[in-house]
């Protein structure tokens, strides 16, 4: 199994077609800038965590989900308090 690799940005930057093609080749790779993970390339398909439809009968919502917001909640949305 191919080992994750860490990209400096300015590196990505240069050479992001080139990464790409390894994260469709099954590479996993983190760009990185000082040190810190900034972002991930993944092959496509590959997940991390929890596949979409895990909570699938878990969750309810209620019968008053899309009623209209109070108007105190909805100016602190909009920005108008």
């Amino acid at each position: 199994m191919n080992r994750d690799i860490v990209v400096p940005l300015a590196e990505a930057e240069n050479d992001l077609s080139k990464l790409v093609d390894d994260a469709a080749a099954g590479q996993i790779i983190t760009i990185a800038k000082h040190g810190r993970a900034l972002a991930h390339l993944v092959p496509e398909g590959k997940t991390h965590g929890e596949r979409t439809g895990a909570m699938k009968g878990k969750q309810v919502l209620p019968e008053d989900f899309d009623a209209p917001l109070p108007d105190g909640m909805l100016d602190a949305f909009e920005g108008c308090l």
